[in-house]
């Protein structure tokens, strides 16, 4: 209480301090006056004194927001409250903006980076609480470009110095997959393409947890092998009606997206599908393709661990074993010979090495063309290199007679 202040009503000095609401008011403890209300701050010495402050001298003034800050907080809110996103999301996406847009690597950024930086924090607090969020999908919800969203948020995970843990997959299986419009029949997908989600679901990651068996998602964006993934499980839940339905197709009826690389993810997932088939004696004798494998997807799947032994081998054991393997081949060969010498046997393919894409199929490497030098005969040539030239005993008497005598002719003085 400011000292020499009294109540105006009954005179008393019992004044004390009663915040309403947001605002602070002096209230007489005697009587119930309200002596003083409204007052901004106080830390100024003419507002202890009761005195009217303006806001610019203030201290509200050092804790104002810009407009663009305001609206960006409001966007942080909307955004996880369109999400269903708990509170405590809420809070520290909220902190997490503000810390962001004190740097001035953000503050000074493009308009454009600004408005994405608001999906930025809301993705980092979802990862960080390990809940199944997806950057297209906030990139849907904001209208942002994908690349720039991604180059942002690497940006922000850097500057802020944040542990992001990686989203799990099986998590970003359950949640791309929750979007797919195919398990509620409607006039524009036929009954024969409408599927029950549990099942869909359960084969869709075991397709995933064998893609990621045989190396086909490290290194790689999830969400191609993903939509290749239920695409194929979907055909197989049903492969009569569906087999004629194309990726493009499927992912029309879905209403999603087709992402870029899903066609060759499909194809090494087949290829995959067609090595382990190769292995089941009931179904080697049928010769399936890539078309008629998916029928037979549930029966692979069941013994895919054995199947995938069988069918492909340790690419980091291949050069130990190597030398041993020809050792024994060769004192095979010889047995056969002597023993089946009408016999023609035809020795059964090795199974492939279970290696990445990218150590199977390398990318070209471009080497430069070394340059040609034109030799015309003209060049200079040392003492050194001439003697490289001379042959016989002759040739070297002829040349230290030459030597001998261009010495001697510059030795002469010129005329007068």
């Amino acid at each position: 209480m400011p000292s020499g202040s009294r109540c105006p009503d009954c005179g008393s000095s019992e004044l004390v301090e009663d915040s309403h609401y947001s605002q602070s008011q002096l209230v007489c403890s005697d009587c119930g006056c309200v002596v003083t209300e409204g007052t901004l701050t106080t830390t100024f010495n003419d507002e202890g004194n009761l005195r009217e402050v303006t806001y610019s001298r203030s201290t509200g003034e050092n804790e104002q927001v810009s407009r663009s800050q305001q609206r960006d907080l409001r966007r942080v809110r909307d955004l996880c409250r369109i999400l269903k996103l708990p509170t405590t999301f809420e809070d520290t996406a909220i902190s997490y903006y503000q810390r962001a847009y004190q740097l001035s690597g953000i503050r000074a950024a493009r308009l454009q980076k600004k408005e994405v930086l608001v999906g930025c924090c809301v993705l980092i607090t979802c990862r960080q609480h390990n809940w199944p969020l997806t950057m297209g999908a906030i990139c849907t919800l904001l209208y942002a470009d994908l690349d720039v969203f991604s180059g942002t948020y690497m940006q922000l995970v850097k500057l802020l110095g944040l542990d992001v843990p990686a989203l799990c997959l099986a998590d970003l299986v359950k949640s791309y997959c929750s979007s797919f419009r195919l398990f509620q029949a409607s006039p524009s997908i036929p009954a024969k393409y409408v599927e029950d989600k549990d099942k869909m679901l359960s084969r869709t990651l075991l397709l995933v947890e064998l893609a990621n068996e045989t190396w086909l998602v490290t290194g790689r964006h999830p969400l191609p092998v993903i939509t290749a993934a239920t695409f194929l499980a979907w055909q197989s839940l049903r492969p009569s009606a569906r087999l004629t339905c194309s990726l493009a197709q499927f992912c029309k009826l879905a209403n999603v997206d087709l992402p870029y690389p899903a066609a060759s993810r499909l194809q090494e997932l087949l290829a995959v599908l067609l090595r382990m088939a190769s292995q089941l004696a009931w179904l080697r004798v049928l010769k399936l393709d890539k078309r008629t494998v998916v029928k037979h997807i549930a029966d692979l799947l069941q013994h895919r661990h054995m199947l995938v032994r069988m069918a492909f081998r340790d690419g980091t054991a291949e050069g130990e074993t190597q030398k041993q393997q020809q050792g024994e081949q060769g004192q095979r060969e010889e047995a056969e010979d002597s023993t089946f010498d009408v016999l023609e046997r035809k020795r059964p393919a090795s199974p492939a090495p279970l290696l990445p894409p990218c150590m199977l199929k390398p990318p070209k490497r471009s080497h430069p063309t070394p340059s040609v030098s034109a030799v015309t005969g003209d060049e200079n040539i040392s003492d050194s290199e001439i003697e490289q030239y001379l042959r016989t005993p002759q040739e070297v008497r002829d040349f230290q007679r030459a030597q001998a005598a261009s010495q001697a002719a510059k030795s002469v003085p010129n005329p007068p």
